[in-house]
């Protein structure tokens, strides 16, 4: 084979791998905070897209905390303009993604810093957990509580009372 054709070749595998890492990644509009790390998007094509912030966890709407997570996600995501990049679905099918303010801020770590959220339950990601606790040390947001309820615990228990009265 000829050093051209090679050539082409490389090129031609490098070009598909980089559409298909960039087809991963959306461009949009928050155009709905569902609550603290739960988000819709509208794709600069037009599709809606409900996505969760991947690797935190805010407290839920009926929990202490609930409402001012909501309120500093839409503080600094609604309308904004934001790049989205999936990373997978949850077991109950929903998107997760990262998501940017303007392509660059994670406002995951603004969600953190301002002391609103947990890391994930299972294999927090390093880097965000390093925001978490320096947000847990000086007693911001949530961490003002002696002993805050995650929301996995909290969501299990309303399961549990949920069952109990149906």
């Amino acid at each position: 084979m000829d050093m051209k054709k090679l050539i082409a070749i490389t090129l031609a595998c490098f070009a598909g791998t980089i559409s298909s890492v960039l087809a991963n990644d959306i461009t949009g509009k928050v155009v709905s905070v569902i609550d603290g790390n739960t988000v819709e998007i509208t794709s600069s094509t037009q599709e809606k897209h409900k996505v969760i912030l991947v690797g935190i966890d805010c407290p839920e709407i009926g929990q202490q905390f609930g409402a001012e997570a909501k309120k500093f996600t839409e503080k600094i995501l609604l309308n904004k303009d934001v790049t989205v990049s999936f990373t997978g679905k949850d077991r109950w099918g929903n998107q997760l993604a990262i998501v940017k303010i303007k392509g660059t801020r994670d406002a995951r770590v603004d969600i953190l810093k301002e002391g609103l959220a947990w890391t994930a339950e299972k294999n927090p990601d390093p880097d965000l957990d390093t925001y978490r606790s320096n947000a847990q040390e000086k007693g911001k947001g949530l961490w003002k509580e002696e002993n805050p309820t995650p929301p996995w615990t909290y969501r299990r228990m309303q399961t549990m009372t949920e069952a109990k009265s149906g």
